[in-house]
């Protein structure tokens, strides 16, 4: 492997030591070319008073998504960080949730994404559009 492909692959990396996604065990199934997916299995401690996966986890996964793709967008040269985030919740999700995320468009460095969470059933969970801004890695 060359010196270049191993610091991409080492950027590629990076999301795994999050200390945040790994405290919920989301696990990356791809992050290329502008799109990921994400997929996080149920646990007891995830559940809000309904037995649903809690909201919080359901956006978290929305904006990770939506972060994973944009970083793939540039071959992982750069990080990204949430300027905006609009999301729509449709219905509770229950069991593992997979979360797709899609860069629309980049302008002045900064990335346009969407993304949808669904459920263990396949049915539509939330949606989200938003906005992220490429910076340098630290």
């Amino acid at each position: 492997m060359s010196m270049a492909a191993a610091t991409v692959e080492a950027r590629r990396q990076a999301f795994a030591g999050v200390p945040f996604t790994r405290l919920l065990g989301v696990r990356r199934e791809y992050s290329e070319g502008g799109r990921a997916r994400l997929v996080v299995e149920a646990r007891p401690e995830f559940e809000n008073v309904i037995g649903a996966m809690h909201g919080g986890i359901v956006a978290t996964l929305l904006d990770v998504a939506m972060a994973s793709a944009a970083v793939s967008k540039v071959d992982f040269a750069m990080t990204a960080v949430t300027l905006s985030m609009n999301s729509t919740f449709v219905r509770p999700g229950h069991g593992r949730l997979t979360a797709d995320g899609e860069v629309l468009s980049v302008d002045d460095a900064i990335a346009l994404c969407q993304a949808s969470v669904t459920d263990e059933a396949g049915e539509l969970v939330a949606r989200a559009i938003g906005s992220f801004r490429y910076l340098p890695h630290r």
